[in-house]
């Protein structure tokens, strides 16, 4: 029996399809979370590259702390980032879950280092095709943004 170029065609697409789509066995995930972000191993161990190798993280949120960093994001990384969902970069919202304070902060210090040579910054890269912008924060700027993101967290 011969089939058509058309037919033939219309499987190779099925085909394609089918082996590139979720796979049906695993819970569909929250739409804030990255695709990329399943694949790096313990993203909460890692603390990226730059100057930031160890942060303090209180039980209690820094009100005053909280507030300037929200003021310092809504400055600065609104255009890009929205809390509760995907823009021209990923959501804000559970950021302080999938990765470690070090590491938040070592991407908002230096964003282009981290894509450089940390394997998760690359790939949120490769996933969101739009380079974070290096805004020149300090680090007390960049110490705020992230305890306003713990506090959008908790």
């Amino acid at each position: 029996m011969k089939t058509s170029k058309l037919t033939q065609l219309i499987l190779l697409f099925g085909i394609l399809t089918y082996s590139c789509g979720e796979d049906l066995n695993t819970e569909k995930s929250n739409t804030n979370y990255n695709k990329t972000e399943k694949n790096i191993e313990n993203p909460i161990l890692d603390k990226g590259v730059g100057p930031i190798t160890s942060v303090e993280i209180n039980k209690e949120i820094n009100k005053e702390l909280a507030t300037h960093g929200k003021t310092v994001f809504e400055t600065n990384c609104t255009a890009c980032h929205k809390l509760d969902k995907r823009f021209i970069g990923p959501a804000i919202t559970g950021v302080t879950n999938r990765r470690s304070p070090e590491w938040i902060m070592n991407m908002v210090l230096n964003p282009e280092l981290m894509v450089k040579e940390n394997d998760a910054a690359k790939q949120l890269l490769m996933e969101y095709m739009s380079p974070m912008a290096n805004q020149n924060l300090t680090e007390d700027e960049a110490r705020a943004v992230l305890e306003y993101f713990i506090e959008i967290d908790n």
